[in-house]
């Protein structure tokens, strides 16, 4: 089942077009991986699926379960399974994550008619998806990536993709800043939440998240358009010979 289908996909950011012409399918039960130089479009990418205001689609649409999600805002584009985990996840203090998350599980079950869970329900699944990223019962408790490390920011990202349990996940350089226990940590817990009926998309730069998390397709975005595409084995080439490399293949 295609999950995500991008048809020649332009997107602006005031008089600035940052895409210019994605296309890209995702099928259920894929892992993605788009790699590229910074500022060629990868965040903006992301942020469009998302349905982030500030980029303006001028050309071009975004289907996800066969149907177009421009006219959806970004809460119920969240609600209907997709999720986006930041490069720099904000602060939120005074807002335990344990009250963030009920809040957040509760819309998300009321939007798609469901009755909300039980104090207890709520706490056992909390319990449950906490494995998945070993995170303490200290850091549940404290507000939401208030003095928080990279590490832990980021841990909590995937703890919150585990409660909201989405459809479609993106994941906007999740290894930006960490080191190689936390980088663990965060790639097995998003490899534990990987099923058949969904898919991951993951944004980075650099190789070495991919010996974590492996994936089936390698997209490289170059100047606002996906260049090139291969398995696993293009992000090593990449790792290899640079963008440069990119560059001269495309004639520039």
């Amino acid at each position: 089942m295609t999950l995500l289908s991008i048809r020649n996909l332009h997107v602006s950011i005031g008089d600035k077009e940052i895409l210019k012409g994605v296309d890209l399918d995702i099928q259920a039960g894929e892992v993605h991986a788009i790699m590229g130089p910074n500022g060629n479009g990868k965040s903006t990418l992301a942020g469009a699926i998302a349905g982030n205001p500030k980029y303006t689609i001028t050309q071009g649409d975004i289907l996800y379960r066969g149907r177009s999600i421009l006219d959806l805002t970004v809460d119920q584009r969240a609600c209907e399974g997709i999720f986006l985990g930041f490069q720099y996840p904000v602060e939120i203090p005074g807002v335990s994550i344990t009250n963030f998350m009920r809040t957040a599980v509760s819309e998300q079950r009321k939007y798609r008619g469901l009755d909300p869970l039980t104090g207890a329900e709520f706490l056992r699944m909390m319990e449950e998806k906490k494995k998945i990223v070993e995170m303490t019962t200290n850091l549940a408790n404290r507000s939401v990536n208030e003095g928080f490390s990279g590490g832990e920011k980021k841990k909590n990202e995937i703890f919150q993709m585990a409660m909201l349990d989405p459809s479609l996940a993106i994941l906007d350089e999740t290894d930006s800043g960490l080191d190689i226990d936390a980088l663990r940590i965060v790639a097995s817990g998003v490899t534990k939440l990987r099923r058949p009926d969904n898919a991951t998309v993951v944004i980075t730069h650099y190789q070495r998240l991919l010996d974590f998390i492996v994936p089936d397709y390698v997209h490289v975005l170059y100047e606002g358009r996906i260049v090139k595409t291969g398995p696993k084995e293009l992000a090593l080439e990449l790792e290899h010979k640079g963008y440069e490399w990119i560059k001269e293949e495309l004639g520039q």
